[in-house]
Protein backbone atom coordinates (compact mmCIF):
# COMPACT_ATOMS: atom_id res chain seq x y z
CA UNK A 1 0.00 0.00 0.00
CA UNK A 2 0.96 3.44 -0.70
CA UNK A 3 0.59 7.30 0.11
CA UNK A 4 -1.73 7.39 -3.47
CA UNK A 5 -3.70 4.57 -1.99
CA UNK A 6 -5.12 6.69 1.26
CA UNK A 7 -5.20 10.27 -1.09
CA UNK A 8 -7.73 7.70 -3.60
CA UNK A 9 -9.75 7.04 -0.58
CA UNK A 10 -10.09 10.74 0.89
CA UNK A 11 -11.59 11.66 -2.99
CA UNK A 12 -13.66 8.50 -2.20
CA UNK A 13 -15.68 9.65 0.94
CA UNK A 14 -15.27 13.37 0.63
CA UNK A 15 -18.53 14.07 1.91
CA UNK A 16 -19.72 11.06 3.53
CA UNK A 17 -17.48 11.35 6.43
CA UNK A 18 -17.09 14.64 8.75
CA UNK A 19 -13.44 16.38 9.36
CA UNK A 20 -13.52 16.39 12.70
CA UNK A 21 -11.44 19.20 14.91
CA UNK A 22 -8.16 19.31 16.57
CA UNK A 23 -8.15 21.04 20.18
CA UNK A 24 -5.11 21.30 22.56
CA UNK A 25 -5.61 19.90 25.76
CA UNK A 26 -4.39 22.56 29.27
CA UNK A 27 -4.18 20.01 31.19
CA UNK A 28 -2.49 16.70 29.52
CA UNK A 29 -0.11 19.18 28.04
CA UNK A 30 1.48 19.96 31.86
CA UNK A 31 1.27 16.58 32.73
CA UNK A 32 2.88 15.89 29.43
CA UNK A 33 5.58 17.99 29.23
CA UNK A 34 5.09 19.70 25.64
CA UNK A 35 1.77 20.57 23.64
CA UNK A 36 -0.90 18.02 23.40
CA UNK A 37 -3.92 18.01 20.88
CA UNK A 38 -6.96 15.84 21.14
CA UNK A 39 -7.95 14.94 17.49
CA UNK A 40 -11.80 13.93 17.83
CA UNK A 41 -13.01 11.64 16.22
CA UNK A 42 -15.55 10.26 18.43
CA UNK A 43 -17.29 13.41 16.88
CA UNK A 44 -18.07 11.59 13.44
CA UNK A 45 -20.88 10.76 12.00
CA UNK A 46 -21.52 7.27 14.20
CA UNK A 47 -19.38 8.27 17.07
CA UNK A 48 -15.70 6.72 15.95
CA UNK A 49 -13.16 6.60 12.93
CA UNK A 50 -14.76 3.27 11.67
CA UNK A 51 -16.92 5.16 9.40
CA UNK A 52 -13.78 6.11 7.14
CA UNK A 53 -12.66 2.39 6.70
CA UNK A 54 -16.06 0.98 6.45
CA UNK A 55 -17.38 4.13 4.19
CA UNK A 56 -14.88 3.31 1.68
CA UNK A 57 -14.72 -0.37 1.81
CA UNK A 58 -18.77 -0.01 0.82
CA UNK A 59 -17.64 2.55 -1.94
CA UNK A 60 -15.41 -0.19 -3.95
CA UNK A 61 -18.07 -2.67 -3.89
CA UNK A 62 -19.54 -4.05 -6.53
CA UNK A 63 -23.14 -5.63 -7.09
CA UNK A 64 -23.70 -7.94 -3.40
CA UNK A 65 -26.26 -9.64 -1.80
CA UNK A 66 -25.56 -7.82 1.15
CA UNK A 67 -22.58 -6.61 3.68
CA UNK A 68 -21.12 -8.20 7.07
CA UNK A 69 -18.49 -8.23 9.29
CA UNK A 70 -17.73 -9.40 12.55
CA UNK A 71 -16.81 -6.46 14.79
CA UNK A 72 -16.43 -5.21 18.57
CA UNK A 73 -19.07 -2.73 17.94
CA UNK A 74 -18.13 0.10 15.95
CA UNK A 75 -17.13 -1.29 13.05
CA UNK A 76 -20.27 -2.77 12.64
CA UNK A 77 -22.24 0.45 13.57
CA UNK A 78 -20.24 1.90 10.80
CA UNK A 79 -20.88 -0.75 8.41
CA UNK A 80 -24.57 -0.78 8.78
CA UNK A 81 -24.29 3.15 8.32
CA UNK A 82 -22.50 2.65 4.95
CA UNK A 83 -24.54 0.09 3.97
CA UNK A 84 -28.35 1.74 4.91
CA UNK A 85 -26.70 5.24 2.30
CA UNK A 86 -26.05 2.51 -0.05
CA UNK A 87 -29.16 0.38 0.60
CA UNK A 88 -27.76 -2.80 0.75
CA UNK A 89 -29.07 -5.33 3.81
CA UNK A 90 -26.46 -5.68 6.78
CA UNK A 91 -25.44 -7.96 8.54
CA UNK A 92 -23.12 -7.39 11.96
CA UNK A 93 -22.37 -10.62 13.39
CA UNK A 94 -21.15 -10.22 17.64
CA UNK A 95 -19.94 -11.79 19.83
CA UNK A 96 -21.15 -11.87 23.30
CA UNK A 97 -18.68 -9.87 24.58
CA UNK A 98 -20.36 -6.65 22.89
CA UNK A 99 -22.03 -3.95 25.51
CA UNK A 100 -25.60 -3.76 24.29
CA UNK A 101 -25.64 0.17 23.62
CA UNK A 102 -23.21 -1.02 20.88
CA UNK A 103 -25.86 -3.97 19.86
CA UNK A 104 -29.00 -1.74 20.38
CA UNK A 105 -27.16 0.92 17.95
CA UNK A 106 -26.16 -1.43 15.11
CA UNK A 107 -30.18 -2.59 14.68
CA UNK A 108 -31.02 1.31 14.95
CA UNK A 109 -29.09 1.60 11.65
CA UNK A 110 -31.52 -1.04 10.16
CA UNK A 111 -28.72 -3.49 10.05
CA UNK A 112 -29.18 -7.18 12.05
CA UNK A 113 -26.77 -7.58 14.89
CA UNK A 114 -26.74 -11.25 14.92
CA UNK A 115 -24.73 -12.36 18.68
CA UNK A 116 -22.74 -15.51 17.60
CA UNK A 117 -20.15 -17.01 19.69
CA UNK A 118 -17.54 -16.05 22.82
CA UNK A 119 -15.12 -14.18 21.24
CA UNK A 120 -14.69 -11.82 17.80
CA UNK A 121 -12.62 -14.71 16.29
CA UNK A 122 -16.05 -17.39 16.76
CA UNK A 123 -18.04 -14.17 15.67
CA UNK A 124 -15.97 -14.32 12.44
CA UNK A 125 -17.11 -17.78 11.57
CA UNK A 126 -20.74 -16.73 10.83
CA UNK A 127 -20.16 -14.05 8.77
CA UNK A 128 -17.96 -15.86 6.62
CA UNK A 129 -21.00 -18.34 6.44
CA UNK A 130 -22.65 -15.74 5.38
CA UNK A 131 -19.76 -14.81 2.93
CA UNK A 132 -19.59 -18.23 1.71
CA UNK A 133 -23.17 -19.68 1.25
CA UNK A 134 -25.52 -16.27 0.93
CA UNK A 135 -22.66 -14.24 -1.60
CA UNK A 136 -22.87 -11.37 1.15
CA UNK A 137 -19.27 -8.90 0.85
CA UNK A 138 -17.03 -9.60 4.16
CA UNK A 139 -15.75 -6.71 5.05
CA UNK A 140 -13.30 -7.18 7.91
CA UNK A 141 -12.32 -4.05 10.44
CA UNK A 142 -9.17 -3.90 10.51
CA UNK A 143 -6.70 -6.57 7.92
CA UNK A 144 -8.39 -5.48 4.76
CA UNK A 145 -6.53 -2.68 1.99
CA UNK A 146 -9.50 -0.50 1.08
CA UNK A 147 -10.27 -0.34 5.24
CA UNK A 148 -7.07 0.99 5.95
CA UNK A 149 -6.82 2.96 3.25
CA UNK A 150 -10.01 5.05 4.77
CA UNK A 151 -8.54 4.80 8.24
CA UNK A 152 -5.80 6.52 6.63
CA UNK A 153 -7.46 9.52 6.07
CA UNK A 154 -7.62 10.58 9.63
CA UNK A 155 -3.64 10.66 9.46
CA UNK A 156 -4.04 13.05 6.14
CA UNK A 157 -6.40 15.00 8.17
CA UNK A 158 -4.34 15.70 11.28
CA UNK A 159 -1.18 16.39 9.35
CA UNK A 160 -3.39 19.43 7.68
CA UNK A 161 -4.48 20.42 11.02
CA UNK A 162 -1.45 20.43 12.80
CA UNK A 163 1.88 20.44 10.34
CA UNK A 164 4.01 20.46 13.09
CA UNK A 165 3.07 16.89 14.73
CA UNK A 166 6.03 15.54 16.16
CA UNK A 167 4.11 12.15 17.53
CA UNK A 168 0.94 10.81 17.20
CA UNK A 169 -0.46 8.63 19.92
CA UNK A 170 -3.69 5.66 18.15
CA UNK A 171 -5.08 3.29 20.23
CA UNK A 172 -4.26 -0.13 18.96
CA UNK A 173 -6.10 -3.00 18.52
CA UNK A 174 -6.28 -5.15 14.69
CA UNK A 175 -3.79 -2.46 13.97
CA UNK A 176 -6.55 -0.63 10.63
CA UNK A 177 -6.01 2.39 12.25
CA UNK A 178 -2.70 2.79 13.34
CA UNK A 179 -1.49 0.82 9.96
CA UNK A 180 -3.32 3.18 7.97
CA UNK A 181 -2.15 6.37 9.89
CA UNK A 182 1.32 5.67 10.14
CA UNK A 183 1.30 5.09 6.33
CA UNK A 184 0.10 8.30 5.35
CA UNK A 185 1.78 9.71 8.17
CA UNK A 186 5.02 8.50 7.60
CA UNK A 187 5.18 9.35 3.87
CA UNK A 188 3.99 12.51 4.36
CA UNK A 189 6.64 13.30 7.07
CA UNK A 190 8.95 10.61 7.23
CA UNK A 191 10.61 11.51 10.92
CA UNK A 192 7.09 11.60 13.38
CA UNK A 193 6.63 9.39 15.32
CA UNK A 194 3.67 6.87 15.82
CA UNK A 195 2.86 5.09 19.05
CA UNK A 196 0.66 2.58 19.50
CA UNK A 197 -1.61 2.04 23.07
CA UNK A 198 -3.31 -0.65 24.23
CA UNK A 199 -5.19 -2.24 27.28
CA UNK A 200 -2.78 -5.13 28.98
CA UNK A 201 -5.73 -7.32 29.16
CA UNK A 202 -5.88 -9.45 25.91
CA UNK A 203 -3.66 -7.23 23.90
CA UNK A 204 -3.25 -9.50 20.60
CA UNK A 205 -1.91 -7.05 18.44
CA UNK A 206 1.17 -5.72 21.23
CA UNK A 207 1.27 -10.11 22.04
CA UNK A 208 2.20 -10.67 18.30
CA UNK A 209 4.37 -7.95 17.70
CA UNK A 210 6.56 -9.07 20.78
CA UNK A 211 6.16 -12.45 19.20
CA UNK A 212 7.50 -11.50 15.69
CA UNK A 213 3.97 -13.22 14.13
CA UNK A 214 0.53 -13.53 14.54
CA UNK A 215 -0.11 -14.98 17.58
CA UNK A 216 -4.26 -16.07 19.72
CA UNK A 217 -4.56 -14.59 22.59
CA UNK A 218 -7.85 -14.67 24.91
CA UNK A 219 -10.30 -11.86 24.77
CA UNK A 220 -11.02 -10.67 27.91
CA UNK A 221 -13.38 -8.08 29.93
CA UNK A 222 -11.68 -4.84 29.32
CA UNK A 223 -13.25 -0.87 29.48
CA UNK A 224 -11.32 -0.41 26.50
CA UNK A 225 -13.70 -2.92 24.76
CA UNK A 226 -13.38 -1.53 20.76
CA UNK A 227 -9.33 -2.73 21.74
CA UNK A 228 -10.46 -6.50 21.77
CA UNK A 229 -10.45 -8.71 19.33
CA UNK A 230 -7.19 -10.58 17.66
CA UNK A 231 -5.16 -10.22 14.81
CA UNK A 232 -6.04 -13.43 12.80
CA UNK A 233 -3.49 -15.80 12.21
CA UNK A 234 -3.41 -15.56 8.14
CA UNK A 235 -3.04 -11.73 9.27
CA UNK A 236 -2.33 -10.37 5.45
CA UNK A 237 -1.41 -6.44 6.26
CA UNK A 238 -2.31 -5.29 9.01
CA UNK A 239 0.72 -7.30 11.23
CA UNK A 240 3.07 -6.42 8.93
CA UNK A 241 2.23 -2.77 8.91
CA UNK A 242 2.64 -2.04 12.50
CA UNK A 243 5.90 -4.05 12.97
CA UNK A 244 7.38 -1.65 10.12
CA UNK A 245 5.61 1.75 11.11
CA UNK A 246 4.92 1.53 14.86
CA UNK A 247 8.08 3.03 16.95
CA UNK A 248 6.41 1.81 20.48
CA UNK A 249 3.83 0.37 22.05
CA UNK A 250 2.31 1.26 25.56
CA UNK A 251 -0.31 -1.19 27.58
CA UNK A 252 -2.22 0.45 30.33
CA UNK A 253 -3.72 -1.33 33.46
CA UNK A 254 -7.65 -1.00 33.64
CA UNK A 255 -6.91 2.00 35.81
CA UNK A 256 -4.85 3.94 33.87
CA UNK A 257 -7.72 3.58 31.07
CA UNK A 258 -10.43 4.89 33.75
CA UNK A 259 -8.00 7.68 34.85
CA UNK A 260 -7.69 8.62 31.07
CA UNK A 261 -11.13 9.01 30.83
CA UNK A 262 -12.24 10.51 33.89
CA UNK A 263 -9.53 13.41 33.12
CA UNK A 264 -11.04 13.95 29.23
CA UNK A 265 -14.52 14.42 30.89
CA UNK A 266 -13.98 16.62 33.74
CA UNK A 267 -10.77 18.35 32.32
CA UNK A 268 -11.59 18.69 28.60
CA UNK A 269 -15.13 18.34 28.33
CA UNK A 270 -14.79 14.90 25.99
CA UNK A 271 -17.20 11.72 26.96
CA UNK A 272 -15.77 9.29 24.85
CA UNK A 273 -15.48 5.12 25.49
CA UNK A 274 -12.16 3.48 26.99
CA UNK A 275 -10.23 2.61 23.72
CA UNK A 276 -10.78 6.36 23.14
CA UNK A 277 -9.02 7.29 26.74
CA UNK A 278 -5.88 4.77 26.34
CA UNK A 279 -3.53 8.24 24.99
CA UNK A 280 -5.02 10.35 28.23
CA UNK A 281 -4.24 7.71 30.57
CA UNK A 282 -0.55 7.17 29.24
CA UNK A 283 0.03 10.79 29.79
CA UNK A 284 -1.43 10.37 33.27
CA UNK A 285 0.59 7.17 34.10
CA UNK A 286 3.63 9.21 32.80
CA UNK A 287 4.28 6.63 30.08
CA UNK A 288 4.02 9.13 27.14
CA UNK A 289 5.41 12.52 26.76
CA UNK A 290 5.76 15.38 24.25
CA UNK A 291 9.19 16.35 24.42
CA UNK A 292 9.96 15.66 20.71
CA UNK A 293 6.81 18.61 20.21
CA UNK A 294 3.20 18.27 19.53
CA UNK A 295 1.86 15.01 20.26
CA UNK A 296 -1.52 14.56 18.99
CA UNK A 297 -3.93 11.89 20.93
CA UNK A 298 -6.65 10.39 18.60
CA UNK A 299 -9.97 10.21 20.82
CA UNK A 300 -11.40 7.24 18.29
CA UNK A 301 -14.45 6.71 19.80
CA UNK A 302 -17.25 7.67 22.21
CA UNK A 303 -20.07 5.08 21.99
CA UNK A 304 -19.92 3.94 25.63
CA UNK A 305 -22.63 2.80 27.91
CA UNK A 306 -23.62 5.92 29.75
CA UNK A 307 -24.35 4.04 33.16
CA UNK A 308 -20.63 2.73 32.33
CA UNK A 309 -19.49 6.15 32.19
CA UNK A 310 -21.17 7.19 35.12
CA UNK A 311 -19.97 4.82 37.62
CA UNK A 312 -16.12 4.85 36.51
CA UNK A 313 -16.71 8.88 36.85
CA UNK A 314 -17.85 8.41 40.80
CA UNK A 315 -15.32 5.53 41.30
CA UNK A 316 -12.57 8.02 41.91
CA UNK A 317 -14.82 10.10 44.27
CA UNK A 318 -16.06 6.94 46.63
Amino acid sequence: MSLHDVEAAAERIRGRVRETPVKPSPGLSARAGGPVWLKCEHRQETGAFKLRGAAHAVARLGAVAGVTTASTGNHGRALAFAARQRGVPAVICLSRLVPGNKREAIAGLGAEARVTGASQDEAFEEARRLERDEGFALIPPFDHADVIAGQGTLGLEILAQLPDAATIAVPLSGGGLLSGVALAAKALRPGIRIVGISMARGAAMAASLAAGHPVEVAELETLADSLGGGVGRDNRLTFAMCRDLVDEVILLSEAEIAAGLRHLAREDGEIVEGAAAVGAGAILGGKLRADRGPLVLILSGGNIDPALHARIMREQDA
